[in-house]
């Protein structure tokens, strides 16, 4: 069974940083692209960045150059180092498997919260 976890979450001042991790099971991790993506409150899920070993690593919208996706295949995990957030960032982030539809598995999400 496919699996991930997602963790890191929590509550941050603007400008802060966290460092998600999604920990993957199931499934031979360097065969997927690992995807992160964000729901806020009252707005559609969003990606943010996604991972592979044949493509190397995407970005999409405002994260772009303040938010750091990486892996560590020994680990099976996934991270996104996300530096100088903002009230704006403030999701659920979820990681998905791989980063595009049909997905075979999304993680139950983690809560980022940025105090203005």
């Amino acid at each position: 069974e496919v699996q991930l976890v997602e963790s890191g979450g929590g509550l941050v001042q603007t400008g802060g940083s966290l460092r998600l991790s999604c920990v993957a099971s199931g499934f031979t991790f360097d065969d997927y692209a690992i995807g992160w993506y964000r729901q806020a409150p009252g707005k559609e899920r969003e990606a943010v960045s996604c991972i592979s070993s044949s493509d190397g690593s995407v970005y999409y919208g405002s994260v772009k150059g303040r938010f750091t996706i990486s892996s560590d295949n020994a680990k099976n995990t996934v991270y996104l180092q996300m530096n100088s957030l903002k009230p704006e960032d403030t999701a659920i982030y979820y990681c998905s498997a791989p980063c595009v539809a049909p997905y075979d598995a999304w993680g139950q999400g983690t809560q980022v919260t940025v105090s203005s």
